[in-house]
C-alpha cells in the first residue's frame, strides 16, 4: 500500500516538475509535425486524471479475481514507447494557448485528490463508476497503476518535447 502510493506521489510530481521546466512561451508551441504541444499534454493529464479520485472512492464491488491481475497488461501497453496510442475523444486536448501557471494549479490539486483518496482504501475493490476501454473495470490497485503507467509515459512525451525544443532554440 505504501509503496504505491509512494510511487504515485513520485509519478504525478515528476510530471509536475517536467512540465515546469518549461516557460508559458514554449508550453504551446508545437515541437514537431503531428505532437501535441506541452500544453496539450498537461491539459490531457488534466482531463485523464481529473475524476480518478472520485473513481476511488465511488461504488466498489468486490473482486473475484486477482487483485492486480490487469496491472501487468496496463504496464506493457503504456510502458511500451514504441507504440503511438489513440487517446480517446473526450480526454483529446483542444490545440488552443493554454496557461501553464493555470495548469500546474489543476495538476498539484489532482495530485492532491489522487493521494488522499488512495490513502487508507482497500485497494483490492473494484471500481464501478468506470469502465476502462478495452479493459473493463478496474481494482482499486489496477486504476492507481494506471494513473502511474500513463503519467510516466506522459512525462517522457514532455522530456522529448522539451529536448525538441531546446535543440531548436541553440
Amino acid at each position: 500500500m505504501e509503496d504505491i502510493q509512494t510511487e504515485a506521489k513520485q509519478t504525478l510530481q515528476n510530471f509536475i516538475n517536467r512540465f515546469s521546466d518549461f516557460n508559458q512561451e514554449t508550453i504551446n508551441r508545437v515541437p514537431f509535425e503531428g505532437s501535441w504541444t506541452a500544453g496539450q499534454v498537461a491539459e490531457h493529464m488534466i482531463l485523464a486524471n481529473a475524476n480518478f479520485a472520485e473513481v476511488l472512492n465511488g461504488l466498489t464491488e468486490d473482486t473475484l479475481r486477482k487483485p492486480d491481475e490487469k496491472v501487468g497488461v496496463i504496464k506493457s501497453i503504456l510502458t511500451n514507447f514504441d507504440t503511438k496510442l489513440d487517446s480517446p475523444e473526450f480526454l483529446c486536448p483542444l490545440l488552443k494557448d493554454y496557461n501553464q501557471h493555470a495548469q500546474l494549479k489543476k495538476l498539484n490539486e489532482i495530485k492532491d485528490e489522487i493521494l488522499k483518496a488512495s490513502a487508507n482504501i482497500d485497494l483490492t475493490k473494484t471500481c464501478k463508476n468506470f469502465e476502462l476501454p478495452l479493459l473493463g473495470f478496474l481494482t482499486r490497485l489496477e486504476a492507481i497503476s494506471f494513473v502511474i503507467y500513463h503519467t510516466q509515459r506522459h512525462t517522457l512525451q514532455l522530456g522529448n518535447i522539451f529536448h525538441t525544443l531546446a535543440v531548436e532554440t541553440n
